[in-house]
Order: C-alpha cells, then structure tokens, then sequence
C-alpha cells in the first residue's frame, strides 16, 4: 500500500461543480451534496476505489407486444427502441462511454492509469453475463483505460445470469419465509396502497381506459399484490404493483430517450414531480422484493462478499463491478444504509448507470477511513448525453450507515465499514 501512488479523491470537486441544473431539484426537496475542503485534500489520500454499478439504459425488460400493449391506448406508439427486450440501447452505452471517460480524467490527472495500467491485479472490471451488463463494463472499461483493451470477466454464459449477481434467496425454510413475509408487512403494509396516486397518474398518461385490457383490467389496483419465495429464485411479486412496474420502467426508459419529453409522455404535460412519480412506482416494486431485513442480507450474500473482498485485496486499486438496481438496493439495505435523497433524478433508489462507490483512505494519522457515496447522472445529463468531465461531473451523494460514527471530516473508520459488511455476511449465515 506504501508505494502506491496516492490519489486526491475524485470526487474533491462534486460539492462544487456537480450541482444539476434547475428546475431539476423541485422547490424545497432536501439537497445533500458530498462536501470536501482543502483540508480534506490534505489529511486524506485515497488508495482504492470499488464500485457496484448498475448498467445503463436499456429496453424494457418485456416486449413491447405483451403487457404494454395491452394495458395502452390502442393509437399510441411506445418508443422504438432497438434490440431485444432488455438489452443495452446505443445511448446507454454512448452514456456509460461518457462516465468512463469522466473517471478517466481525474484519474489520469494523478497519473494513476500510466502507473497501474499495466498491473493485470491492480484494475479488475467485473459484471453479470446479461448483455447490458457486459456492455455497460465495457463501455466503462475502454473508455477508463483507453488502448488499453481491458478485459471484463464473465463467469456465466453470455446473456444469463451469474449466480453473484442473481439477487435469489439462497437459504429458505418455512420460518425464513414467515419472517421475510412479517417484515414486508411491517415495512411496507398494503402494497397497492402507498403508490396510488402514482397508479392514477400512469393509468392517466398509458389512458388505460382505451388499451386493449379495458375493462377487463382498470386499474392497477384492483388486484391485489403479493410478495412469494423460492429456493435458489429471485423474490416474486404478483397483481396490480407487477402490472404497474412493468409500466412505470417502460415510460422511465421512454423519458430518458425521447428527446421531446411530451412525447415520451403520450402528448401529456408532465412536471418533474410527474416522472419522480412514475418512477416511485418500480422503485417501490424493487424495495418491497429486496430491501427487507432478512431478504437483503440473503440476496446480496455473494455482492457483500466480493465487496469486502475486493476492499481488503492491497495490491487492488480499483475494482468495478458492474449488475442490476436490484444488486445496489439489497446491498445498501443490508448495510444498513439511511435513505437519501438523489437530486436532479427520477429515480430516488438506485438511478440507471449509477455507481455505488466505496472509497479507502489513508489519513495523515496514518489511520485507514472509508467513505460511501451514490455517484449518477442527472436526468438532465442522462436526456441530453452531456458529456461528463472535470467541468461537469456526475451527481455525488453521501451514503450513510446506520448507527456508524463519522469524524469531524465525515470519514467512517475502514475497519467500522469493513466490520459493517462482515455483519451483513454473518448475518446471511445465521439465518
């Protein structure tokens, strides 16, 4: 670890260039930027990075003659988006080209890439075998290192899911589903319920009333959603929130790619409040499926794992690995982290191409600290493929865990971090 060459963190600038522009956060919503000071640059050199990314914009996971036909008016057109269901669209690797590039200034402006480029151990890119995924990495990848064709691993057939990236229970017995089953209702209560408004509004903008469903199905609501649990399966949602997310992912995409945002709103006027709400509605779908107590530490198990791992590997700088919302949501629940919000984002969870960042410090004292933060693209930035650079960086924001003491400098102790995920593991093996 001594004689790495020591990095300023990157992210030293984002409290004071990556504010997003207006009207993007909306009046009053509560702002939390990652603030670092002069001081801060001299006390603390950072030594590793390690980054749980989620892939960049894709399409729907369904096609667009399933559910999402039946469920809009008959004279609407959904975006055409390129590809088979699911996969990464060209602007979604053209974006993720632009975060790489991003990272690749800073970087590069510390002459860290020429010193450590070479050393096949030091840089490791990692991702699921879905192809938005592979892409994603290697979208980031070549743009970190470019000339360099960085190899991104694949340990699972291309296009399938990689056991360490499959967000699936693991461990189940009855008493493990009565308990997963009691905290989702405690946590969560009536599933419809909490994202009405949210129903109202999408069934408003798809005019449900004049889809292929009606009236057969009306809303959303009418059918009740429940939560169901398999062995060596992902958690399973059934009714009305299964019908409204598919829904709620295919307009968020359709934002995100339709440059005339009335357009991407079937000719409706929509707020920036209007989409935050629309995107709730996946977002809650996704918290009530991983993010409970006893489900989260069991569907991240092997991402907690590789991270600590990954942490405490001292010839490693930088570690990239890259999954789905699903993989930064379970990981961050069983962390044990507090919510935040994400200005100038739809989406207030886990933003598409956002990169979940654990950051290794050496302080002046000669002490190791630790730092979390959510780096993304504003909504902005993700619409208009504004390029990312020293100038105009992503989004940062602070992640906190629960119950972890922070120094004058809102450090965490590495060890604190490093014990937090050893008790998320623990955790696992105890269920």
């Amino acid at each position: 670890m001594k004689n790495r060459i020591i990095l300023c963190t990157i992210f030293a600038l984002i409290a004071v260039a990556c504010q997003p522009d207006k009207p993007e956060p909306q009046p009053g919503e509560k702002t939390e930027w990652v603030a670092r000071t002069d001081g801060f640059q001299q006390n603390y050199t950072l030594d590793q990075l390690v980054i749980l990314s989620r892939h960049n914009i894709r399409s729907p996971l369904v096609s667009k003659n399933s559910v999402l036909t039946r469920l809009t008016n008959s004279d609407y057109q959904w975006f055409p988006w390129e590809g088979s269901h699911g996969t990464l669209t060209a602007k979604g690797e053209r974006l993720e080209t632009k975060m790489g590039t991003f990272f690749q200034e800073w970087l590069e402006k510390k002459d860290f890439i020429s010193k450590y480029s070479q050393d096949n151990h030091a840089f490791r890119f990692y991702a699921n075998a879905k192809q938005r995924c592979q892409l994603t990495a290697r979208s980031f990848a070549a743009a970190l290192l470019p000339g360099q064709n960085p190899v991104v691993e694949m340990n699972a057939p291309f296009d399938t899911m990689d056991p360490v990236f499959t967000p699936q229970m693991t461990k189940l017995s009855e008493e493990i589903v009565t308990r997963a089953q009691k905290e989702i209702q405690e946590e969560f209560g009536d599933l419809n319920a909490h994202v009405a408004s949210a129903y109202a509004l999408m069934e408003h903008v798809i005019d449900i009333a004049h889809a292929p469903a009606y009236p057969d199905t009306t809303s959303f609501d009418q059918f009740p959603a429940s939560v169901s649990f398999s062995l060596n399966a992902e958690p399973s949602m059934s009714g009305g929130l299964k019908m409204a997310c598919t829904v709620s992912d295919a307009l968020s995409l359709q934002y995100y790619e339709e440059s005339d945002e009335k357009k991407a709103a079937f000719g409706h006027d929509l707020s920036f409040d209007d989409w935050i709400s629309i995107s709730s509605v996946k977002e809650w779908y996704g918290d009530v499926l991983f993010t409970a107590p006893s489900v989260s530490v069991n569907v991240a198990h092997p991402l907690l794992q590789l991270i600590l791992d990954e942490m405490q590997d001292e010839r490693r700088v930088f570690s990239f690995l890259c999954g789905h919302d699903s993989n930064v949501s379970s990981v961050l629940a069983a962390l044990e982290a507090e919510n935040v919000d994400l200005p100038g984002s739809i989406e207030k969870r886990t933003p598409i191409g956002c990169k979940l960042v654990f950051e290794t410090f050496c302080g002046a004292d000669g002490a190791k600290y630790a730092d979390i933060l959510m780096i993304y693209a504003t909504a902005a930035q993700l619409r208009s493929e504004a390029a990312l650079s020293y100038s105009n960086p992503p989004a940062g924001v602070k992640i906190k865990l629960k119950g972890l003491k922070e120094n004058a400098d809102g450090l965490y102790t590495l060890i604190d971090v490093q014990q937090r995920l050893s008790k998320a593991i623990v955790a696992y093996d105890a269920l």
